[in-house]
């Protein structure tokens, strides 16, 4: 099932279930790719955003919720902190598991073999070729620093 399919049947079952936090949370969802969408109807894309940015979309709104749920807890409102990391828990539903430390070296070890890069001057081709590979699964700062740490040791 498609990613933006999934979402909106989960939409559904919260308003019918009247689950406040989950719709409000998958309504939100739901906004930010129609106005993707939007966008990418504008760079005449007329069949919308595509799934890696659906999950893009997705990560981004993960880090927002757990950056705010960080400055509420600083700030002592544990209620409206909590709440944020609900939201993003919500989100992360919908994202696949994130690869742990080793996969990351494992993938990027292959990926700096798979394209012979042997210098920095190939980290921009290395790090595009591990997005369209692992979108959505990666922390791509961890996996920068990796690559970056290939192509200096094998120069």
């Amino acid at each position: 099932m498609k990613l933006r399919d999934r979402i909106s049947a989960e939409l559904k079952t919260a308003l019918k279930a009247k689950d406040k936090a989950r719709l409000s949370t998958l309504r939100l969802i739901s906004a930010a790719i129609k106005d993707r969408d939007i966008a990418a109807r504008a760079e005449d894309r007329c069949g919308g955003c595509e799934e890696t940015e659906i999950m893009a979309i997705l990560q981004k709104l993960q880090k927002q919720r757990e950056e705010s749920a960080d400055t509420y807890e600083k700030a002592g409102r544990l209620d409206l902190a909590e709440a944020e990391r609900g939201e993003a828990a919500i989100v992360a539903e919908f994202l696949p598991k994130p690869m742990d430390d080793g996969e990351i070296a494992d993938a990027t070890a292959n990926v700096v073999s798979d394209l012979e890069a042997n210098g920095l001057k190939d980290m921009g081709r290395c790090m595009a070729e591990l997005k369209s590979r692992y979108a959505g699964r990666m922390d791509f700062g961890k996996a920068g620093a990796k690559v970056k740490d290939l192509l200096t040791g094998a120069a």
